[in-house]
């Protein structure tokens, strides 16, 4: 673990918000260059990616504390408050909530601007896998987002002090963290790829939706939570990430068959 790099005065610098800002900034070079290379303005894919990230860290923000009340409460002020026990930052993010204000914030840019939404959605796909690469190293550094115990040779510990460690002490663990960066690393590498042989506008946010909701319902499997991200349904008791993790994967599967039924009846130029 490596949660503090160094301090600049009383403020630490951690690994897992350079994680977070070089992701950002990788991301937005990406977009720079391949809407350049297809003659695209680039100042409202910038303006877009403000928002993205903005709107991405507020909502998963937002989503943890919606998920962990009683972690506030009689506290309300933690929940957005930096300052705390001497130290600077806010721990406790939910990804999904992040993706679904960032999501809902560019839609209405998109539509402000009178921008395909499709299509420039289609241009910031691959750089989710850029931030699930580098954030999640974030978050192994940072102790977080932790998988269950395992008997597998490549099963971690954490070390005494570590929230791994109040959990579980020190038995060896899924390397969830791990696991969702090599997975990040790929989904770039596939949606690069598909970027510039697409068949149809939102070909490549369709993708990321069935993919990413594919993986992450997987990952739920070997990844620890607290009880309250559980609830009981026919028997089952799955997360909430994976219901969100369905109604993500139908999502993408309707805008690719829409999108793919209308590219078939749009004729292509001579």
């Amino acid at each position: 673990m490596l949660p503090e790099l160094f301090h600049i005065g009383p403020f630490p610098i951690r690994m897992y918000g350079l994680m977070l800002a070089v992701s950002f900034l990788l991301g937005v070079y990406y977009v720079y260059r391949v809407t350049h290379r297809d003659n695209k303005p680039f100042e409202p894919f910038l303006t877009l990616a403000y928002i993205l990230i903005f709107g991405g860290i507020i909502g998963a923000r937002l989503a943890y504390v919606l998920f962990h009340l009683s972690e506030f409460s009689g506290n309300w002020g933690a929940a957005i408050n930096p300052f705390h026990s001497g130290s600077f930052g806010i721990a406790g993010l939910n990804l999904y909530g992040g993706v679904v204000l960032a999501i809902v914030g560019a839609f209405a840019y998109c539509r402000i601007k009178g921008l395909s939404v499709l299509e420039v959605f289609d241009y910031f796909a691959p750089t989710m896998g850029i931030g699930l690469f580098f954030t999640r190293i974030g978050c192994f550094c940072n102790g977080c987002c932790f998988g269950t115990p395992t008997d597998l040779p490549w099963g971690i510990s954490f070390p005494e002090g570590s929230i791994p460690y109040y959990v579980f002490g020190n038995a060896h663990l899924h390397p969830a963290q791990i696991y969702s960066s090599l997975y990040g690393l790929g989904l770039f590498v596939l949606l690069h790829y598909m970027l510039k042989r697409k068949a149809f506008a939102g070909q490549l946010v369709a993708v990321l939706f069935m993919v990413e909701a594919f993986f992450r319902f997987v990952i739920e499997y070997v990844r620890y939570y607290e009880n309250a991200m559980f609830f009981s349904l026919f028997g089952l008791e799955p997360t909430y990430n994976q219901a969100i993790s369905i109604s993500l994967f139908l999502l993408g599967l309707g805008i690719y068959l829409v999108q793919w039924q209308r590219g078939k009846k749009t004729p292509r130029p001579a």
